[in-house]
């Protein structure tokens, strides 16, 4: 087993980026993207931030692949045209449905201010789907990060190590000035996204990421979440 000290490998590049205060508190899901490529070179740095991820055993489960150019374009039409037909191949069910209590308020008060950002209202049903199929071009970001991981047991201990990798590769785009969203919705369609990469079955796909220069006149990125007081979610025991 090789040790290695906690210096970065590259001081320059990490003291151009922000404080972690400032990266963790400037962070938000950006729905909207310039169509401006990330630097192969920025993308790497990224990357290599995420892989210091912690993860059970130090197993680093991630199975993370970039997709951009041309073959985002068309994954993009393929996605759309399952989407329209409704042909989903989810590794992992989610339904918003099964959220309660605080939690459904808290996803209804995001839903709400989205769609009115969107100038999309509640009756409006092709709106919504239009608004919501947004999710497969992307919000326009050229280039996407895909999630996958192994199997194991119950996956709830992997898919922990998979959102701590996806947080500390949103807060790396973050401290660079860049955005990120987060999106469940890219996992409906994992067969079909296993498939068109070629990636084996055993890979699950938790969910992927778009990610680029944020294009902060997307109406999509005028909403700004609020988040609860420390001490409803934290109890201190002494």
């Amino acid at each position: 087993m090789t040790m290695h000290s906690n210096k970065r490998e590259s001081e320059a590049t990490f003291d151009e980026t922000l404080s972690f205060q400032e990266a963790t508190r400037i962070r938000r899901s950006i729905r909207g993207f310039l169509d401006k490529p990330v630097p192969d070179s920025v993308i790497r740095e990224v990357l290599k931030d995420a892989q210091y991820a912690p993860s059970n055993c130090n197993t680093q489960p991630w199975n993370t692949h970039i997709v951009r150019g041309e073959k985002l374009k068309q994954l993009s039409q393929l996605l759309h045209g399952k989407n329209d037909a409704g042909e989903f191949s989810p590794d992992f069910s989610f339904d918003q449905n099964d959220f309660y209590g605080e939690y459904r308020k808290r996803n209804d008060a995001l839903g709400k201010a989205y769609y009115e950002a969107m100038n999309v209202m509640r009756e409006d049903k092709e709106g919504r789907r239009r608004v919501g199929a947004m999710n497969y071009s992307f919000f326009n970001a050229p280039q996407a990060a895909f999630l996958f991981m192994p199997s194991f047991g119950d996956n709830v201990r992997v898919a922990g190590d998979m959102g701590m990798y996806g947080q500390t590769f949103l807060l790396s785009l973050a401290a660079r000035g860049l955005g990120g969203i987060p999106q469940t919705a890219l996992g409906f369609f994992a067969g079909t996204i296993r498939e068109f990469l070629g990636i084996p079955e055993e890979l699950k796909l938790l969910f992927g990421i778009s990610f680029g220069y944020v294009d902060e006149a997307a109406p999509g990125n005028r909403i700004y979440m609020d988040r609860v007081p420390v001490d409803t979610s934290v109890t201190f025991h002494v």
